[in-house]
């Protein structure tokens, strides 16, 4: 016992690992700051501080993440209306080339290397095979698209 009397950040640091672990379970972010703390406390014992101090530096460092940097990371993962541009939302705003004449009812585009089903927004003239298309939206399988027209003045 007298080698853990003598090397305490040892045991804090071993106390970090097993609170690392049991986040990797958990993912909820409390015990990464628990274990932020053990390593606070780590610190303060390499640096020959009493066991007492250790406990509160351990403590103190927990809490202050807790409740400063856990709700940063929590809205960071967690927040719903950040859109990630994956999967058909990606695709919104992306130039496509027309395959098979778009028209108002049918056509097809060839979008980031795959066929889509497309259709024209309401007000757009049919577009020929080789002309560019916009993607405005994705409904299901089909993208609503409009016609890119190039600026020819620069």
């Amino acid at each position: 016992m007298e080698w853990l009397t003598d090397n305490w950040w040892l045991f804090w640091l071993g106390l970090a690992l097993v609170l690392g672990a049991i986040e990797v379970a958990t993912v909820d972010f409390v015990f990464l700051m628990f274990s932020g703390g053990a390593v606070a406390g780590a610190v303060a014992a390499a640096l020959g501080a009493p066991v007492p101090l250790q406990v509160v530096v351990a403590v103190s460092v927990a809490l202050l993440l807790l409740v400063v940097v856990r709700p940063m990371i929590k809205r960071q993962f967690t927040d719903g209306e950040v859109d990630h541009r994956i999967g058909p939302s990606g695709l919104v705003g992306r130039d496509a080339r027309v395959i098979q004449a778009v028209t108002d009812t049918d056509g097809r585009i060839k979008l980031a290397g795959e066929t889509w089903s497309a259709r024209l927004a309401q007000g757009s003239s049919p577009v020929a095979p080789g002309e560019e298309v916009r993607v405005i939206s994705i409904h299901g399988a089909t993208a609503l698209v409009e016609p890119v027209h190039h600026d020819l003045s620069s």
